[in-house]
């Protein structure tokens, strides 16, 4: 049986850091050291550079610009990276993920200053 070659890299369709089988080189001239490789986690092929770090820009809730936070609503959709402020817990965070729930729902993957993670709905119509 052949050996499959894993390794960790940064999955756009799961929006995290996760294990990656590789399938093979990239065949296009734009693309040097591009290799295919297939999400373990939400199973999709992406496009991918093993010489680049795997860790994203770490988005943390120490350094949110108060003034520049938008008030968390329900019915808002919220962008990753965006601060935001919410008036029930009396606390800011900034939106590190989006998923969508097993009913279908959208959320967003929070870390706030005093709550730690937490996951909100989105976009409720």
């Amino acid at each position: 049986m052949a050996r499959v070659k894993n390794i960790e890299a940064f999955c756009n369709v799961c929006n995290s850091v996760t294990k990656m089988e590789l399938a093979g080189d990239a065949k296009v001239f734009d693309l040097q050291n591009k290799k295919w490789a297939k999400c373990k986690k939400c199973k999709q092929m992406i496009i991918i550079d093993p010489t680049e770090s795997p860790k994203p820009e770490k988005l943390t809730a120490d350094n949110i610009e108060i003034e520049n936070c938008s008030e968390y609503s329900p019915k808002k959709s919220y962008t990753v990276g965006e601060s935001i402020y919410h008036s029930a817990w009396d606390d800011y965070g900034r939106v590190i993920g989006k998923e969508v729930s097993s009913g279908g729902q959208n959320t967003i993957k929070v870390e706030f200053q005093k709550l730690g993670h937490k996951k909100l709905i989105e976009s409720i119509l």
